[in-house]
């Protein structure tokens, strides 16, 4: 047990709090989404689970809805919904800038020229005015695998940017030199060579990717622009709104949604502001020296015990 506390990983979740307690909220809201047979018992969209607005207690955790449909199994399997389109929104957005970021930083050229025109033009497109043209555009509102869609393929340039930059400062070192004097193919020198020494910044952009798609999703269906029909914490805010919950006191068909986004948002800024701490160096090294004057204190408190 001693050698496990005292391991690599271990000590830098100890001496990285901010890490700790982000990895902590979002592994809860992983597990309590993932697993939402396990908490409840109730469909999300069973009408009859309860009686109407019935408050918080006995068989309904967090009370039913106007509907008499369950809130507890509602924010289990709603927040299904809004963590896919965190992740594939994610997903796709870090494909995409890798291949286009990376590809362009290090063969340059025409095919340079012509991927950075592409990445400005999409730059100046709002991608949160396009969900909502798009959504005024559907009868019956835009389906969560939709919004992905537009999120992911909007939002790659920014992190494409960053990505070349970094690319065309690697390129001209000696590692790649030696890679490119053996033969190596360019796929296996950009995607085995360049790649591993930016995940930090790849890392960082899918979360930092994901927050958004998450609170945009969110967002987009608060505001009416959603599948009504899905049920997903966006939906459940614009239902509460929809019959005055806030106004006539019915406190609980809005606290679930509202502590799952803030649970996973807030886990999730921590784990991004703790990897930025990781790949800057100054960040790095300011935490270093945290960590060695408080050993070095502990040291000497320990030595004026023993005197």
């Amino acid at each position: 047990m001693k050698k496990i506390w005292n391991s690599t990983p271990v000590r830098f979740l100890r001496s990285s709090p901010r890490l700790t307690i982000g990895i902590c909220l979002v592994l809860v809201v992983l597990f309590m989404t993932l697993a939402a047979p396990l908490f409840t018992s109730y469909d999300p969209n069973f009408r009859s689970a309860g009686e109407y607005h019935s408050a918080p207690g006995g068989t309904h955790f967090l009370g039913t809805t106007q509907l008499g449909k369950d809130v507890w199994s509602q924010v289990l399997y709603g927040g299904q919904k809004s963590l896919m389109v965190g992740i594939l929104a994610g997903a796709l957005t870090i494909i995409l800038s890798m291949f286009f970021g990376i590809s362009s930083g290090y063969i340059g050229g025409a095919y340079d020229s012509i991927v950075s025109t592409l990445t400005n033009v999409l730059m100046v497109i709002p991608n949160i005015v396009l969900l909502l043209i798009v959504s005024s555009m559907v009868d019956g509102g835009v389906s969560p695998l939709v919004i992905c869609l537009i999120i992911g393929l909007t939002s790659w340039p920014w992190n494409a940017r960053v990505l070349r930059a970094q690319t065309m400062s690697i390129r001209n070192r000696e590692f790649v030199y030696s890679a490119e004097t053996l033969g190596e193919s360019k796929i296996r020198i950009l995607f085995v060579e360049i790649m591993p020494n930016m995940l930090s910044m790849i890392t960082s952009a899918f979360v930092g990717t994901m927050i958004y798609a998450i609170m945009a999703h969110a967002t987009l269906e608060f505001i009416g622009f959603g599948d009504p029909l899905s049920v997903t914490w966006g939906t459940m805010l614009y239902n509460a709104q929809n019959t005055g919950a806030l106004q006539s006191g019915i406190w609980w068909e809005i606290i679930g949604p509202v502590m799952g986004l803030v649970m996973l948002g807030t886990g999730l800024t921590l784990i991004n502001f703790s990897i930025d701490e990781i790949s800057n160096p100054k960040l790095r090294a300011q935490r270093i020296m945290r960590d060695y004057y408080k050993a070095k204190k502990r040291q000497q408190r320990k030595v004026g015990k023993a005197v």
